[in-house]
C-alpha cells in the first residue's frame, strides 16, 4: 500500500509538473465520460429502471386484434373479458380498463385532470399499494357501490397540499362527489402516464356499464362494443408466448361460438414495458452505441498524448530498468498514472453529464417515455467508474507495456540526436490516428443523415398554416351535458364569444387536433355504388369540426364549398373529404355532390359539399390518408379542440379566451393549452433529440480527431527538428517542409476515411428506420463528411507546418 501511495504521489506530481498534457487528456476524457454517463443515464431511467410495478416482468398487456383491419391494439368487449377470465389458465388476475377525462372543481379554478376508470382488481394486478390509504375493494366494483377514487401522488401534493387527512373527504369530479380511498405511491404510473387519478368502473346486470359521473351509459351486453384494454398477471413458470398461443385458442373458440361479433377477432398479448417504452429501445441503443465510439476516439487521443510522452521519457525508463525496476513495476507506475488522468476526467465528466441532463429537460421532450426519471443514481454512479476505470486500462495500457522494455543504447543514442520515439511508437501513434479519423467519419455521416432527415422533416408541408395559432382542449362532463343539444350550446357560444375578442382573426374547432395521438376510423358506404367485393370495408379517419376551423387553420379549399353556419343538425347532413379520399375512392370523377353514408355518425345519408386539402394529421413522416369532416353541429362530441388564429402572439390570448369559457360554464376548465408552432414542435420531439444527439456527438468526435492529428503532427516536427534543420541548411524551400508536414497528416487522414467510409457504409444501415426523406447511403453525406474530415486535418497542421517553416538552421542542428 506504502508504494502504491507513492506511486499516485509521484503520478500528480509528475501530473502538476506537466500541466498542459494533463489539462488535455483530462478534457479529452471529461467529455467522452461526460457524454457516456448522459446517454448511460437516460437508458438506465427509460430501459433498465423497473417500472413502477411489483414484478414487472410478470405484467402482460392483453389487446384485442382485430385481423380484418389489421389493427394490433383494438378495445376489447365485456362479454369476451369475461370469458376469457372462464377459459385462460395462464393468467393469476385480469384486470380491464378505459381511459377517460374528467374535471376536477376544488379550489379557486377548475382544472381538467386525465383519468382511469378501471376494474376494482386493478391495482391489485399491479402489485401496487396506495399509500396514503388502500386499494379499491372488490365490492367497490359492484352495482350500486359507492363513489370512490384513488388520486395521484402528484395531484395529492398540487392541490390538496400533500395532506394526510384527504383519506376520506370528497372531491368533485364531472359535478358529482367522489370519496378518497388512497393516493398512488410516488413514482407510480399506470399504462398511460398522464394519468391522475382512477375510479372503479361496474357493471348493472352485466351488460350497462356503471360511471357514477355519466348520466346515462349504452348498453354493452353486444360483443361489438370493445372499449376495454387488459391488463394481467402471469402465472408462474408461464412466458408471453405461452399465454399468446392459449388466447389465441379461446379467441377461435368465441369466434365459433359468436360469428356474427367475433369472426376476425383475436387477442394480442405484449409486454407491459412493450406498452410504456414501445419502440424507443433501438434509437437509445444507437445512440449509447455512437457515445462509446466517442469515448473510444477520446481513449485513443489520450493514447496518442502518453505514447508522445513516453517517447520523451525513454531515459527515464532506461535509468529505473538499469536501477534495478522490473517491467511489471514499470508498469504499475504508468497504469496508476493512466488512472489518475481516468478518475479525474471520469469525475468531470459526471459534471458535465449533470449539466448535459439538466439541458435534455430543457428540450421538447414530450413524446419520449419516462424523461422526467433521468437522473444520476447508483447504477449511473457505479457505470461511470467503471467507465473511468476502464478507460484507463485501454489507454494506458500500450503506452505502459512499450515503456516498460526500453533499450538503454537505443534511448541514449536516439536522445541525443532528438528521439521520434521508435518505430514502434510512431506506427502505433499513426494507427490510433487513423482509428480516430475512422470512427470520425462513422459518427459524421450518421449525424449528417439525422440532420438532414430532421431538416426535411421541418420542412414538409402538414396542410395547414401554424403561424400565429392558439390551441386548448376541453371536454365536457357528460353527467352535466347529457344531451346533444347541450354539448352543441355550450361550443356555439364559446366559438362565438370567442370570434369577439380583440386580436382574434378567426376561431375553429375540432375534436381531434392535428399531430396528435387521438385517432377516429369509421366506415362508410358510397350511396349507389356496390362493394367491389364481397365484404369490402370502405374506411376513413373521421373530424367533427365547427364551420369557422378550415379558415382558422388555413386549410385550402380545392372544390366545392365549406361548411357554414346553416349546416346545423336540422339542415340537410353534408360531408367534406380531402383530396387522398378523393382520388381513392373517386378517381375518374368529381365527388362534390355525391352521396356517402357513415354509419356511426347518424347513419344518415350525406352529400359530399366540398374537397379540402391534405392534413398531416397522424405525424408529419406519415402520408396523409382518407379523411372526412361533418359538421360538429350535425355530430355533436364532448370532446373538442379550439383553434384561434390571433393577429398577434397567440399566447397573449389565453386569459381572455378562457374567460369566455368560464363565462360560458363557470365550472369548466380548459387544457393542453399552445401554439399550434408547440403542437408540430412537440411531434419533433423524438427527431429532433436524436439529431441534436448525434450531432453533438459527431462535432466531439470531429474535435478530439481533430486534436489528435495535430498532436500527432506536432509531435513529429518536434522530433524532426534536427532533420529539418539540415534540410534547409542544404538549401531546401519552406513549401518542401511544408509537403513533408502536411503529406503525413494527408496519408493517415485518407486511410482513415478510407476505413470510415467502409464502416459507414455498413453501420448506417441501423438509421434507416429512423430516417425520413433521406437514403440510409445519402449521396451528400458520403461526399460532404470525407472532404469536411480532410479540410479538418490540413487545418490542425497549420500551426506544426508553420512553425517547421520558420525554423532557424543553426538553431535547429543544436537542438538535441
Amino acid at each position: 500500500m506504502g508504494s502504491l501511495l507513492h506511486d499516485v504521489s509521484y503520478g500528480f506530481r509528475l501530473l502538476l509538473k506537466d500541466r498542459a498534457f494533463a489539462a488535455a487528456a483530462i478534457v479529452a476524457l471529461a467529455l467522452g465520460a461526460g457524454a457516456n454517463t448522459a446517454i448511460f443515464s437516460a437508458v438506465n431511467a427509460i430501459v433498465l429502471r423497473p417500472l413502477p410495478y411489483g414484478t414487472p416482468d410478470r405484467l402482460v398487456m392483453v389487446w384485442g386484434k382485430n385481423l380484418k383491419s389489421g389493427s394490433v391494439k383494438s378495445g376489447l368487449s365485456v362479454p369476451d373479458v369475461n370469458d376469457f377470465r372462464e377459459q385462460n389458465s395462464v393468467f393469476e388476475q385480469i384486470a380491464t380498463f378505459s381511459y377517460d377525462d374528467f374535471n376536477l372543481s376544488a379550489g379557486d379554478e377548475p382544472e381538467h385532470v386525465p383519468g382511469t376508470m378501471v376494474s376494482a382488481n386493478f391495482f391489485s394486478v399491479l402489485g401496487v399499494t396506495p399509500q396514503p390509504g388502500r386499494a379499491f375493494l372488490p365490492e367497490e366494483g359492484e352495482p350500486g357501490a359507492a363513489r370512490v377514487v384513488i388520486i395521484s401522488n402528484g395531484l395529492w401534493k398540487r392541490r390538496f397540499g400533500a395532506s394526510p387527512s384527504i383519506i376520506g373527504q370528497t372531491i368533485p369530479l364531472n359535478g358529482a362527489s367522489f370519496q378518497v380511498v388512497g393516493v398512488a405511491p410516488p413514482g407510480f404510473k399506470s399504462p398511460n402516464p398522464e394519468d391522475e387519478l382512477w375510479i372503479p368502473m361496474s357493471f348493472d346486470g352485466g351488460d350497462r356499464l356503471r360511471v357514477p359521473s355519466i348520466a346515462s351509459a349504452p348498453d354493452l351486453h353486444n360483443r361489438a362494443r370493445r372499449f376495454l384494454i387488459g391488463v394481467a398477471r402471469l402465472k408462474p413458470r408461464i412466458t408471453r408466448d405461452q399465454a399468446q398461443t392459449e388466447m389465441d385458442t379461446v379467441a377461435r373458440r368465441l369466434e365459433q361460438q359468436y360469428p356474427n361479433s367475433n369472426i376476425g377477432i383475436s387477442v394480442n398479448i405484449i409486454s407491459i414495458s412493450e406498452e410504456v417504452l414501445g419502440d424507443i429501445h433501438r434509437p437509445l441503443l444507437i445512440l449509447l452505441a455512437a457515445v462509446g465510439l466517442v469515448l473510444l476516439i477520446a481513449c485513443a487521443n489520450v493514447a496518442n498524448l502518453l505514447l508522445a510522452r513516453a517517447a520523451g521519457r525513454q531515459k527515464e525508463m532506461a535509468i529505473r530498468a538499469a536501477l534495478g525496476a522490473g517491467r511489471l513495476r514499470v508498469i504499475r507506475q504508468l497504469l496508476t498514472e493512466a488512472l489518475i488522468l481516468g478518475f479525474i476526467g471520469g469525475a468531470l465528466g459526471l459534471g458535465l453529464a449533470y449539466l448535459a441532463i439538466r439541458l435534455l429537460a430543457a428540450l421538447n421532450l414530450a413524446n419520449i417515455p419516462r424523461v422526467g426519471e433521468i437522473n444520476i443514481d447508483g447504477r449511473v454512479l457505479a457505470f461511470t467508474l467503471l467507465v473511468s476505470l476502464l478507460t484507463s486500462i485501454i489507454f494506458g495500457l500500450a503506452p505502459a507495456l512499450q515503456s516498460s522494455k526500453p533499450n538503454l543504447n537505443e534511448a541514449l543514442q536516439e536522445g541525443s540526436r532528438g528521439s521520434t520515439g521508435g518505430k514502434g511508437g510512431r506506427r502505433t501513434r499513426s494507427l490510433l490516428v487513423i482509428l480516430e479519423v475512422a470512427i470520425t467519419q462513422l459518427l459524421l455521416i450518421c449525424a449528417g443523415l439525422m440532420i438532414k432527415s430532421f431538416w426535411t422533416l421541418q420542412h414538409v408541408n402538414p396542410g395547414f398554416n401554424p403561424d400565429g395559432v392558439l390551441t386548448m382542449h376541453i371536454t365536457l362532463p357528460p353527467s352535466k351535458y347529457a344531451e346533444d343539444y347541450q354539448v352543441a350550446g355550450f361550443f356555439d357560444q364559446v366559438i362565438k364569444g370567442v370570434e369577439t375578442l380583440p386580436g382574434v382573426l378567426s376561431v375553429g374547432a375540432i375534436n381531434t387536433l392535428p399531430l396528435g395521438t387521438d385517432k377516429i376510423t369509421f366506415r362508410f358506404t358510397i350511396d349507389g355504388r356496390p362493394p367491389a367485393t364481397p365484404g369490402e370495408r370502405l374506411t376513413a379517419n373521421f373530424r367533427a369540426i365547427s364551420d369557422g376551423y378550415f379558415h382558422a387553420m388555413e386549410i385550402p379549399l380545392l372544390g366545392g364549398r365549406e361548411f357554414t353556419e346553416h349546416d346545423r343538425n336540422k339542415s340537410a347532413p353534408v360531408v367534406i373529404i380531402n383530396e387522398s379520399m378523393a382520388r381513392r375512392y373517386w378517381p375518374d370523377e368529381d365527388p362534390v355532390g355525391k352521396r356517402m353514408t357513415i354509419p356511426s355518425a347518424g347513419g344518415v345519408s350525406r352529400e359530399i359539399v366540398g374537397i379540402v386539402g391534405d392534413v398531416k394529421h397522424s405525424s408529419l413522416d406519415t402520408e396523409s390518408g382518407a379523411e372526412m369532416y361533418v359538421p360538429y353541429l350535425q355530430s355533436p362530441g364532448s370532446f373538442m379542440a379550439l383553434v384561434v388564429r390571433a393577429s398577434g402572439g397567440p399566447m397573449g390570448l389565453v386569459s381572455a379566451v378562457r374567460g369566455q369559457v368560464l363565462g360560458v360554464d363557470k365550472s369548466q376548465p380548459v387544457y393542453d393549452i399552445r401554439t399550434l408552432n408547440q403542437v408540430v414542435g412537440d411531434s419533433l420531439s423524438q427527431p429532433r433529440l436524436y439529431a441534436v444527439l448525434l450531432g453533438v456527438f459527431g462535432f466531439l468526435a470531429l474535435a478530439l480527431a481533430v486534436v489528435g492529428v495535430y498532436g500527432v503532427i506536432s509531435y513529429g516536427v518536434t522530433q524532426r527538428t534536427h532533420e529539418f534543420g539540415i534540410r534547409l541548411a542544404l538549401g531546401a524551400r519552406p513549401t518542401d517542409i511544408i509537403k513533408a508536414v502536411v503529406g503525413q497528416a494527408v496519408v493517415l487522414s485518407s486511410i482513415g476515411v478510407a476505413i470510415g467510409l467502409v464502416a459507414a457504409l455498413l453501420g448506417t444501415k441501423t438509421l434507416s428506420s429512423l430516417l425520413f426523406g433521406v437514403g440510409a447511403r445519402d449521396a451528400t453525406a458520403f461526399l460532404a463528411v470525407p472532404v469536411l474530415l480532410i479540410a479538418a486535418a490540413l487545418l490542425s497542421c497549420y500551426i506544426p507546418a508553420r512553425r517547421a517553416i520558420n525554423l532557424d538552421p543553426t538553431t535547429a542542428l543544436r537542438h538535441e
